[in-house]
């Protein structure tokens, strides 16, 4: 599928646009209950990482939750961002605003610019249609190594994962060790769509309004388009690909690597 095809597809599918929080924002009857134990779990996590913990934020809703709670609530967790130099606009705008409303830096990782130039003039602006193996490899230089610099030094990190958002994700824990001994917590792994929207009405929580045009999973802007009615949470990230496929490698688990290979 060629890029122009994936444009024109993306913009067939496009629904109208539509108040996110209108749409989701609804409370479960569990739903402070969820908020208290993610509370006490990101608590728990600066305890144990003092000084050496970071949110990895996709700037998604999900993560804006993640921040405010950060932000709110005190926490010493540093916030890290990856620019990777194929963002929406709507989605770069929201770096000065989180800076701007909860006074907090935001730590800012870009690809390795010489990295960029070399993929994209072996492989064109377009490589990630044409193979998994390339938009693989895209992810690597525009994710996967800023990432790498992101967590050096840390001992965990926060994400904004949550079971609802796909098969692939559907037993991701709160608090996971990985490989390296790195801790990685997922303080929202049990909240819903609706739990999340609902957080950010009664908070005020920024966010991107990408989401009001049915855009609930956000990436890079060639891998990115709206969904339309009755398709799963993250059909609008890399569509051309089997779905056992759509992970970039940052959330990706050794089960999900292994039926993508």
């Amino acid at each position: 599928m060629s890029a122009d095809q994936n444009s024109n597809f993306s913009t067939l599918q496009a629904p109208a646009k539509a108040s996110a929080i209108a749409l989701y924002a609804r409370a479960g009857a569990d739903f402070d209950a969820k908020l208290d134990a993610t509370i006490e779990l990101l608590r728990a996590a600066v305890q144990e990482h003092r000084g050496t913990i970071v949110q990895a934020t996709s700037l998604g809703a999900e993560d804006m939750v993640v921040t405010d709670l950060i932000a709110r609530l005190g926490l010493g967790i540093a916030i890290g961002t990856l620019e990777t130099g194929k963002l929406h606009p709507e989605t770069s705008a929201l770096i000065p605003r989180i800076e701007q409303r909860y006074e907090r830096p935001v730590e800012v990782y870009r690809p390795r610019e010489h990295q960029v130039i070399h993929f994209v003039r072996a492989n064109g602006e377009d490589a990630m249609y044409k193979s998994l193996e390339l938009r693989k490899a895209c992810c690597g230089v525009r994710k996967m190594e800023p990432l790498g610099r992101m967590l050096e030094g840390r001992t965990a990190w926060v994400t904004g994962l949550r079971r609802e958002q796909s098969n692939n994700r559907g037993a991701v824990p709160f608090i996971e060790t990985e490989a390296n001994g790195r801790t990685k917590v997922n303080p929202l792994a049990d909240w819903t769509w609706n739990d999340v929207w609902h957080y950010i009405a009664s908070h005020d929580v920024p966010y991107n309004p990408l989401h009001d045009e049915f855009m609930p999973s956000i990436g890079c802007a060639p891998c990115t388009r709206a969904i339309a009615v009755g398709e799963d949470f993250r059909a609008g990230r890399w569509w051309w690909e089997d779905e056992a496929a759509k992970e970039c490698g940052l959330h990706a688990t050794k089960a999900a690597e292994a039926a993508a290979a």
